[in-house]
This record gives structure tokens, C-alpha cells and sequence, in this order.
């Protein structure tokens, strides 16, 4: 059975023992640095050995950088915009440390391009707890003891999920016209090689690593991706839910309150996509990991949309490209953590909303009252779900709290809204018992 939209992963919550938590995030760590050293670096060496009139392995491969090695020029190369077209932009540029490494304003789309005046198409989502996503599958089951049931579309990073990895999603800014422009990999790295990183890139790889392009762009990628792995800085679990979850904190309240609301299926429903529950002893990751048409507004201020005849269609198209025959995926986006969610400034893939209160609105009274959130037509009639073509619109989510026709009550009110916008704020990383600020 297809079910591509919601209710996967749902769980019954369960408190276990702080070491079996403990377990559980060691055990995945373990997991995500094997795979990394089997995917990642060895990369590098299989890559240049298959390199065309290729007879001896090349300099690079005397050494083995260790995962600190990675983690420490990673880093570097993160924060270098030497990098760039324009000299002015980096990762970090969009991916803000302090903003739990996404944007750090509230611009529906970032500015980047070879002037730096190049406006992209969406937000930028979050690097946070991606750890363990899976690449895209347009078949997904979980191995939960029922596999029979077919999720649908899951897995892949970015908004259209076409990068299999962070290794995949690294890549994708280093050459987009609209962020660090960079015309090839050639031309990524003649600027590694007088970039401040080069030593350091030098001194991990080998000193002859930048005169092999196939081994030098393998070592950039395995860096960046290996960077992104680190736990202390990508997924701490250190927010005052994961504190609540480990028995060292107790939610108010009203936090409390916003947590049933949040789970109940008649109510909010958000853990059907965004999982709050435990699960084999690990703390949750607040996504399933899937894609979802939610029918968000069009957000006039996206340059793109200056064309009425642009749209946006996720999972097929216009940045995702192998999937534009398959009609039924079109207005599908990837489900984000709504870990550290209340340090976003926009929310959704093209960033039409700026804060929690209006996304738990529209959550709320999409179908309620749609003439708050969509556009009026030529004759007046308001156009529900505005920026996704009405071939695509049955592809629309409708379950709870989805589920309402105008007329109807919303499926919270307004001080159940604010309820579980207290809880999300329990997500935000950096929790200390000692700060009132946190709560």
C-alpha cells in the first residue's frame, strides 16, 4: 500500500534508561563514521586509481588523514569564501553556526552569483541532525517488523532530495550560478590551491594531492562531508526536550501541553512527519525523513515568481530533473527537523512565512479560511494552494489538520497554537537548567 505523505515512524513514547539513550547515539555514530570511511575517504583512492592513463597511485593517497584531520580542514574550507566566484561567499555565508546552520536573515531566498546579486529560489534549510538521512528511495520501507507498507518518497537532502549525501550536497553551492558560481570543478580548485586551506589541504592528503583534480575534488567533498558529521556542532541533542527525554529536566505546563497536541492525530498531528518519540534507544530526529505537498502560499517576494509562469514543483523540478515525468511527486518537499525550528527567521522552501505563529495558522485554517493565505484569481475567487498548478493539487496533503472545510472549527485554536509553539521552543539546542532563558 502507497502511503507517501505522513505516519511514518510513528512511535508509542517511551522513556528508557539514560544509557540505553546513550547506546542507542553511539551505536548510530559508529554507523555514520564506517560509512563515512568506506564511502568518504576511500573515495579518494578508487576514484584516482580509475583515473584515465593512470599507472601509479598519486601522492595523496601516503596518507590517510584521520576523521579530527577531516573534521579540523573541513571546517576551514566551510568557513573559506576564497572558494567562491565573488570571493564574498562561503558555506557559511547561508549556514550560520549561530542559527543552528542555516540563514541568518530573514530573506525568503539567499544572495550569491558572481556579484553576489544573484537571488536564489529557496531558504535555506538547515545542516542540523541529517546525520543519518538515507538517500532517496521512491520506495521506502521501514524495517520495523511490517515492510509492507510502502512510504512513498523518502531520503535525499536538499528541498527535492536529489543529493544522496552531505558529500553530494556539498557540491551543489560550490557550482549553482545563484550561490558560489563556480563555473567547474577546475575552477573550484585553482582557487583551493591558493585558497588559506591549501596548506592544511596539503598536510591532510599529501603534498602532491592539488595536481590530481579527480583525488583533490574527492578530498574536498570527503572534508566538507566529514565536517558535517561532527556531533558537537550538527546534532548535540542538547536542547531541553533531549534533557526532559534523559529524565534531567521537567517541561512546564504549558510546554506539556503543547507536547500532546503536538502528538495527538486529531489535533496537531505533527508527529506523523516529525517524530517526537524515542526510538531503539535514540533520541528523535523531529523528521521521517520524507517528502510532502503541503500547498504553502506563493511568496511574491522570490524573484523567480516575477513570472507568473514559474513554479516550484520540489521533487520534480525545476532543480530536480529525473523525476520531472512523474506528475504524482510534483509540489513535493522534503519534511525538515523542527529541531532548533524557533531560531528560524522563514519557514518552508520558499520561506513565505516568518514565524511560528503564522506556520501554526496556516497549519490550522489552510482549508478553514483560505483567503487568508492565497491570492484572489482574475475574478475575484480565492485560488487555493496558489503556487502549484491545479493539475498537481490532489497531490495535497489532506490528513488531520488537513482535513477541515471552510465553515468548519480549525482543528486547534489559537491558544492551543501557542501551546505548541512553547513546546517547539523546548527544540533549540543549548539547553542549561540554570537558564530561565531556555524555557
Amino acid at each position: 500500500m502507497l502511503k507517501p505523505s505522513a505516519n511514518r515512524f510513528v512511535k508509542v513514547l517511551r522513556l528508557p534508561t539514560d544509557q540505553s539513550i546513550r547506546f542507542g547515539m553511539a551505536k548510530r555514530a559508529v554507523l555514520i563514521v564506517s560509512r563515512l570511511f568506506r564511502f568518504g575517504v576511500f573515495a579518494i583512492a578508487l576514484a584516482a586509481c580509475h583515473q584515465a592513463g593512470s599507472e601509479r597511485p598519486p601522492a595523496a593517497l601516503a596518507r590517510s588523514p584521520s576523521a579530527a584531520v577531516l573534521t579540523a580542514l573541513g571546517r576551514q574550507l566551510f568557513f573559506d569564501s576564497t572558494l567562491s566566484a565573488s570571493g564574498r561567499m562561503s558555506c557559511a555565508t547561508c549556514h550560520d553556526p549561530s542559527r543552528a546552520w542555516a540563514q541568518s536573515n530573514g530573506l525568503p531566498a539567499q544572495l550569491g552569483g558572481i556579484a553576489g546579486n544573484s537571488a536564489g529560489i529557496r531558504a535555506v534549510p538547515t545542516l542540523t541532525y541529517a546525520q543519518d538521512t538515507p538517500p532517496f528511495t521512491e520506495h521506502y520501507f521501514e524495517n520495523d517488523g511490517d515492510d509492507s507498507e510502502d512510504l512513498g518518497p523518502t531520503g535525499g537532502r536538499m528541498w527535492d532530495g536529489r543529493a544522496a549525501s552531505a558529500r553530494e550536497q556539498a557540491a551543489f553551492p560550490l557550482l549553482s550560478a545563484f550561490e558560489m558560481a563556480n563555473v567547474s570543478r577546475a575552477s573550484v580548485l585553482a582557487k583551493l590551491r591558493t585558497s588559506p586551506a591549501a596548506d592544511a589541504f596539503r598536510a591532510a592528503f599529501g603534498a602532491r594531492v592539488l595536481d590530481d583534480s579527480v583525488v583533490a575534488w574527492s578530498g574536498l567533498l570527503s572534508a566538507l562531508e566529514v565536517f558535517q558529521q561532527s556531533p558537537d556542532d550538527f546534532y548535540p541533542y542538547s536542547s531541553k526536550y533531549d534533557a526532559y527525554l534523559r529524565g534531567q529536566a521537567t517541561l512546564s505546563e504549558r510546554e506539556l501541553r503543547g507536547l500532546a497536541l503536538f502528538n495527538d492525530p486529531a489535533k496537531g498531528n505533527c508527529a506523523s512527519c516529525h517524530p517526537s518519540a524515542i526510538i531503539s534507544g535514540a533520541l528523535p530526529q523531529f523528521t521521517d525523513r520524507g517528502l510532502i505537498a503541503l500547498g504553502v502560499p506563493r511568496n511574491t517576494l522570490i524573484s523567480a515568481n516575477d513570472d507568473s509562469t514559474y513554479v516550484d514543483l520540489g521533487l520534480c523540478g525545476p532543480l530536480r530533473t529525473d523525476l520531472s515525468d512523474h506528475p504524482e511527486y510534483c509540489g513535493l518537499f522534503k519534511t525538515p527537523t523542527l529541531r532548533n525550528v524557533a531560531t528560524r527567521q522563514v519557514f518552508f522552501h520558499n520561506g513565505v512565512f516568518t514565524t511560528l505563529e503564522q506556520v501554526l495558522r496556516f497549519y490550522g485554517q489552510r482549508d478553514v479560511d483560505p483567503e487568508q493565505f492565497y491570492s484572489a484569481g482574475i475574478l475575484g475567487v480565492t485560488m487555493s494552494y496558489d503556487d502549484l498548478p491545479a493539475a498537481y493539487h490532489a497531490n495535497v496533503n489532506i490528513e488531520p489538520p488537513f482535513d477541515r472545510r471552510p465553515g468548519q472549527p480549525p482543528a486547534f485554536s489559537d491558544a492551543e497554537a501557542d501551546d505548541i509553539i512553547a513546546f517547539l521552543r523546548t527544540l533549540n539546542d543549548g539547553y542549561h537548567r540554570d537558564s530561565t532563558s531556555q524555557h
